[in-house]
């Protein structure tokens, strides 16, 4: 019978781990700017530039 391989299973833990915490970041972060509709300020500045031209 072969020697478990610990640090293989270790290795694979950690990547899950990993793994997940980047998709709960990931879906923190999308949340985050769901709730903030002016996230992009190149898109704000367009708007007030476009504005002070128009005067």
């Amino acid at each position: 019978m072969p020697k478990p391989n610990y640090s293989f299973e270790k290795r694979q833990r950690e990547l899950a781990k990993k793994k997940k915490k980047d998709e709960k970041d990931a879906k923190k972060r999308a949340e985050r700017d769901a709730a903030r509709p002016d996230a992009d300020p190149d898109a704000a500045e367009a708007d007030t530039a476009g504005a002070d031209t128009a005067e």
